[in-house]
């Protein structure tokens, strides 16, 4: 079984660059619509044996009722301090610097260009 978050961006181009760049994400699909703007991508995070995606599309006018506004987003790594410092130096808004939190992770956050948080640290939901 699989999740795959979806978010939507009014810049989606941006949105990749800053994933791809100020987090360490990677592009594994790009598909433009007619207009050659973002039409869906998928962007994969690898931490070790594990890659998740995220889905990324453009917000729509006139409404769309997957397009439910700003989230969290919480990704694992081994090494919070490392993506806290790549960010940083690619200019990302630092909500949270590193910590260890009382349950045993070290994580930071940081803030997309479009207000959607990225909460990065090395406790693994669902494993012992």
């Amino acid at each position: 079984m699989s999740i795959h978050p979806t978010l939507r961006y009014d810049d989606p181009r941006a949105a990749m660059a800053f994933l791809t760049t100020a987090l360490g994400f990677r592009e594994v699909a790009v598909h433009t619509g007619d207009d050659g703007g973002v039409a869906h991508a998928e962007l994969a995070w690898d931490d070790g044996d594990d890659t998740g995606l995220v889905l990324i599309g453009p917000r729509r006018a006139g409404g769309d009722r997957f397009d439910t506004g700003r989230t969290v987003i919480y990704l694992t790594c081994d090494d919070p301090d490392a993506v806290h410092a790549r960010a940083t130096a690619a200019g990302a808004e630092i909500t949270m610097a590193p910590v260890d939190q009382d349950y045993g992770s070290r994580e930071c956050a940081v803030a997309d260009p479009e207000g959607n948080t990225w909460s990065v640290g090395t406790y693994r939901p669902g494993r012992p």
